[in-house]
């Protein structure tokens, strides 16, 4: 290996998690306005695996070889011309690029400056991964979308995942009246997070157990038992729902019009503003990270069979450099 090449997990075609790899690449190089961050973890997200299989966001990346993942902490290494918010040796975490590919599985990641933001002083650079795509998919969700107030009830379901965890502690920071749906294994920790009330979706149809809600931030989607359809009927009028794994199809649209409420889709966009003030939430304590488990970048395979597996409390995160 030379100073021009680095690590990082490639696929050279689509399939399943026996198709991720560890090969030596050429070593970015950032242009101006950008940084080159050396990885020292990155996180997985959901999209990661469904990217890999040809779904999620293959149809922007294209045909492989490509790299996976978006999320990552690490340490500034070089400065492109032009950047002055960030210097070598500043601790930094990003969700660079977002939809296009950021290559976060790698030893180093180049982007610009400003979708990074200083790493939260208080975690490691493993809790840090697991913040940036879960956290501001939450962010987005909860505070620039949905614009929830305090007094508002809020449901969300899946809400022990990576970004359910995040908008059960940003609700609750709002003063929202948290309702979570989850297996009841994780409502004691749900409710440490901030959730009022919980809901086992496990045994119980979350219609049937709440109603009048005025935000529902939707985690699963139509092809999961028409989780999305079924939100509908807990909205009182005039209420949102927040369709964030599969968008909002027609049929969905036309469903919430029907019933008198709003819909509207949503993807997560790099935000190193929104990042910094996450990092304050965090260090301030009013915000946990919850990692499930750790894998060396070269058992990416078998974190995204993990992953995929399913049941995770929180995020899963793979360790690149020390």
């Amino acid at each position: 290996m030379s100073a021009d090449t680095m690590r990082a997990v490639v696929q050279d075609g689509f399939g399943g998690p026996e198709v991720l790899r560890v090969q030596q690449v050429p070593r970015p190089v950032p242009l101006p306005t950008e940084v080159l961050v050396r990885v020292h973890a990155a996180g997985i997200n959901p999209v990661d695996w469904k990217t890999r299989d040809g779904s999620g966001m293959a149809g922007l990346l294209g045909e492989p070889p490509f790299t996976l993942g978006w999320d990552v902490s690490g340490v500034v290494e070089e400065v492109g011309f032009g950047v002055t918010t960030l210097k070598v040796g500043d601790e930094v975490y990003g969700m660079p690029w977002f939809p296009r590919a950021a290559n976060a599985y790698a030893e180093y990641v180049t982007a610009p400056a400003r979708q990074f933001a200083c790493k939260p002083a208080t975690v490691d650079h493993v809790h840090a991964a697991a913040v940036p795509l879960a956290a501001l998919t939450a962010w987005q969700a909860v505070v620039d979308t949905a614009h929830i107030q305090a007094g508002q009830r809020v449901l969300i379901t899946a809400a022990a995942g990576g970004v359910g965890h995040f908008a059960v502690q940003f609700a609750q920071h709002l003063g929202a009246h948290v309702i979570a749906t989850a297996s009841a294994a994780r409502h004691t920790w749900l409710k440490e997070l901030g959730a009022d009330e919980t809901i086992d979706y496990t045994t119980t149809r979350f219609e049937d157990a709440t109603a009048q809600v005025d935000v529902v931030i939707e985690l699963v989607g139509d092809a999961h038992d028409r989780t999305s359809t079924r939100s509908l009927k807990v909205l009182r009028p005039g209420g949102l729902l927040v369709a964030i794994p599969a968008g909002v199809s027609p049929e969905l649209a036309q469903a919430a019009e029907v019933a008198g409420v709003r819909v509207t889709p949503f993807l997560v966009e790099p935000d190193g503003t929104a990042l910094t003030t996450i990092g304050g939430l965090i260090d301030a304590g009013h915000v946990a990270v919850a990692v499930d488990e750790t894998f060396p970048l070269e058992q990416a395979g078998s974190a995204h069979a993990r992953g995929e597996a399913g049941r995770t409390r929180g995020k899963l995160v793979l360790t690149v450099t020390d």
